[in-house]
């Protein structure tokens, strides 16, 4: 596992605690991105070459979940 991968699953997991934290995911909402992350962690890998797209799935989920618990982008500058 590289440090990309590292990143994505630490971020999805923030941004899960983040989202239930603030109020800003109902249940509705963290069920379909916890099933949306589980398929991303443990079933891509199991279909061919399914494994080299876990870590693409998890940033594209992250970049979701970006713009629905913050409301937007985030400004780093």
């Amino acid at each position: 596992m590289g440090i990309t991968a590292l990143i994505a699953k630490l971020a999805f997991v923030g941004l899960v605690i983040a989202g239930i934290v603030s109020g800003e995911l109902r249940r509705k909402g963290i069920a379909i991105l916890v099933a949306l992350g589980v398929f991303a962690w443990f079933g891509l890998p199991s279909l061919p070459r399914g494994a080299d797209f876990v870590t693409p799935a998890l940033a594209v989920i992250d970049v979701a979940m970006v713009f629905v618990v913050y409301k937007g982008d985030i400004r780093i500058t």
